[in-house]
C-alpha cells in the first residue's frame, strides 16, 4: 500500500509541479505526518524530492529530473503524444489517462487537435467491441469462432487462431490460422458477422511474412478513367498506381480481390470506368449493370 502511494505522490508532483503536505494528505487520505514520512522514504530511495518553506513553498521534485533521465528530444516527446492522441479505435481505450501521465512526465501540454476513428458510421459500438475482443484474443492466445461472410453469398463458420490486426485500404483485417483449412487466412473485420472467444488456448506458430502483404495473391486490375474523375481516382489509388495519358485519361493498376466487393467497387464509378484487364470482368460488369437496369427501370 505504501509503495503504491509513493508512486502516486511522485506522479502527482510530476503532474502538478508542487503540492503542500496537507494537500497530499487530503489527496491520499493519510495524515500530514505520514506524508512527511513518505517524503523521507522517497528521498532515501534517491528521488530528488524536497520541501520548501514559505508562503509559496511546498513539496517539489527537482526540476528536470525526469527529462535528464530521458533520451528523447522535445520534438520526439511531442510525436509520441501525437501518436497516442491519434489512436481512438476503441471506446474503452483509456488513452486520456495515458496522455495525461505522459504529458506530466514530458512536461508538455497535450493538445487535443487530432482524432482518428476507424469504425463505420452508425456502428461504432459493435465495431469497437469486435476490435477489442480480437485484440484480447491475440494477446492471450485464445481461439476464436467466427461467422464470416465470404464471397458469392456464402456465410461460413470458422475456428481460427488470431495473430495480427492489420489496417489496409480503408479497412481492418485479421491475420489468422484457420483450423479447418490448416492454413493462414486473412479475414476482413467488417465481414465477421459475430465472434465467440473460446476457452482453448493455442501455441503460437511461426507467423509467415507473406501474409503481411494482403494483396499478394490477387491479380492485377487495369482500369481507365477520364480526367474528370481524377478526384475519385486519387481517393482510391496511390499516385504511384496511376499513369496520365496524353489525352488526360488516367490508367490505374492495382492488385485487388476478385469477388463481389470488386464488382460493387467498379459499379460505383458508373459509366466513368473502362476495364482494360482482366477482360472477363467486362462481361461480369455488363451483366450486373443490365440486372440493375432491369430491376430499376421505370
Amino acid at each position: 500500500m505504501q509503495e503504491s502511494r509513493l508512486f502516486k505522490i511522485v506522479y502527482y508532483l510530476l503532474d502538478k509541479g508542487q503540492a503542500t503536505a496537507p494537500e497530499l494528505a487530503k489527496k491520499f487520505e493519510v495524515s500530514v505526518r505520514t506524508i512527511y514520512r513518505d517524503i523521507d522514504a522517497l528521498s532515501g530511495a534517491g528521488i530528488p524530492i524536497y520541501a520548501e518553506a514559505g508562503r509559496n513553498g511546498g513539496i517539489h521534485l527537482m526540476r528536470g529530473f525526469v527529462l535528464d533521465k530521458a533520451v528523447l528530444s522535445k520534438e520526439e516527446k511531442q510525436e509520441i503524444l501525437t501518436a497516442l492522441q491519434s489512436i481512438n479505435t476503441a471506446q474503452n481505450m483509456n488513452s486520456s489517462q495515458t496522455l495525461q501521465k505522459l504529458s506530466a512526465v514530458f512536461h508538455l501540454e497535450s493538445e487535443n487537435w487530432l482524432e482518428v476513428d476507424f469504425s463505420r458510421w452508425g456502428n461504432k459500438a459493435f465495431d469497437n467491441k469486435k476490435f477489442e475482443l480480437l485484440k484480447w484474443a491475440i494477446i492471450h492466445c485464445k481461439g476464436v469462432k467466427i461467422h464470416y461472410a465470404g464471397s458469392y453469398e456464402t456465410v461460413s463458420e470458422r475456428v481460427v487462431e488470431p495473430y495480427k490486426l492489420a489496417y489496409k485500404a480503408k479497412a481492418w483485417y485479421l491475420n489468422a490460422y484457420c483450423t479447418e483449412k490448416q492454413d493462414w487466412r486473412i479475414f476482413k473485420l467488417n465481414r465477421i458477422l459475430d465472434l465467440e472467444i473460446l476457452s482453448e488456448s493455442f501455441s503460437r506458430r511461426n507467423f509467415p511474412k507473406t501474409t503481411e502483404c494482403l494483396e499478394e495473391a490477387y491479380n492485377e486490375i487495369l482500369l481507365r478513367f477520364p480526367k474528370e474523375m481524377a478526384y475519385r481516382v486519387f481517393d482510391e489509388f496511390d499516385e504511384t498506381q496511376v499513369q496520365r495519358q496524353e489525352n488526360g485519361d488516367l490508367i490505374a493498376s492495382a492488385k485487388m480481390p476478385e469477388d463481389t466487393w470488386l464488382i460493387g467497387f467498379l459499379l460505383s464509378f458508373g459509366t466513368q470506368v473502362e476495364i482494360l484487364s482482366p477482360v472477363y470482368l467486362k462481361q461480369v460488369i455488363a451483366e450486373q449493370a443490365k440486372l440493375i437496369y432491369e430491376k430499376n427501370k421505370p
